[in-house]
């Protein structure tokens, strides 16, 4: 049977937290998608078929991109906010419906993925047909490499504020060496796909606690101990910016860059201002989590002195 919500629910149930949603996303992103979630849901449209949409749409988006002409570079540009808010969709519809799963999470991610490389490839190739030099698609690839660090650790700073900024049953927040053991017990023969799907997710959390190993040790130190609200109340109090600062990484920040320079036909210096502008701010935010998180451990060591 599928999974069906009251069209009259809230939308605020669809939010991942208010506190880590960008500007954009609460006032215009979460709004169309929330819709867009509805509509798909009488439909008995799955989220996952909603994310396959919306990679399909940022993928043609991409291409448009290629030309130079600034009409079909706006056509593009619509058909990525298009895509951007079908990428809201499926989250709203999946977390109403209860049908939120880490496979869906990791097709999310590859349709991320997808759409971003069309994006790269097609400025890449709008360069080099008008005589620009190959050494371009170097600059894409450290763009791209920047890109991913720049977005995984967002993601991995939301996902530990809304675990340790609730009772710790809150966001997405798992640990590698968890899902090794789930990896362990799926076996290839029954489900090869999930095993697939679980190996991504497993290499992707990895790095991101690579990035910051400090959470994994706060972790720890409050595994089993019982919720505290002088933890939860603290680590909101000092992430909360952190966290928004964090969001600039997010596709919204990407998108309107590259929009402005689509229409100053300079979309070259969308790679540029990735490896620059977007790591130094990558650097400032790693710094400050590092800072908090040593405080935090510091405290937490002397509590259970």
């Amino acid at each position: 049977m599928t999974a069906r919500f009251n069209a009259t629910g809230s939308i605020e149930s669809t939010y991942k937290a208010r506190e880590v949603e960008g500007f954009l996303d609460l006032h215009f992103y979460r709004k169309i998608g929330f819709q867009l979630a509805l509509l798909s849901s009488k439909l008995g449209v799955a989220p996952a078929q909603v994310t396959l949409c919306g990679t399909a749409l940022g993928i043609a988006a991409g291409h448009l991109y290629y030309y130079r002409d600034l009409r079909v570079n706006l056509l593009g540009m619509a058909l990525l906010v298009l895509s951007n808010a079908l990428d809201n969709a499926d989250g709203q519809l999946a977390r109403m419906t209860n049908r939120g799963s880490r496979e869906g999470r990791v097709i999310d991610g590859l349709g991320d993925l997808a759409v971003f490389v069309s994006v790269y490839f097609h400025l890449c190739l709008r360069y080099v047909t008008d005589g620009g030099s190959n050494w371009v698609w170097l600059l894409a690839i450290a763009a791209g490499a920047s890109s991913s660090v720049q977005m995984a650790v967002a993601d991995y700073l939301r996902n530990a504020y809304m675990y340790f900024g609730s009772d710790r049953s809150g966001g997405e927040f798992d640990s590698s060496a968890k899902l090794e053991e789930g990896y362990a017990q799926l076996k290839w023969r029954n489900q090869p796909w999930r095993k697939v799907l679980l190996r991504v997710y497993l290499d992707y959390t990895v790095g991101q606690e690579r990035y910051l190993p400090q959470m994994m040790k706060v972790r720890n130190a409050v595994e089993g101990r019982p919720s505290e609200p002088w933890l939860s109340e603290r680590y909101r109090r000092e992430n909360k910016p952190i966290v928004k600062c964090a969001n600039f990484f997010g596709r919204n920040t990407r998108m309107i860059l590259l929009f402005l320079l689509l229409i100053l036909n300079q979309p070259i210096w969308y790679f540029i201002l990735e490896i620059t502008i977007l790591n130094l701010l990558l650097v400032f935010v790693l710094v400050r989590q590092k800072e908090v998180l040593d405080r935090l451990l510091d405290h937490l060591g002397n509590a259970t002195a």
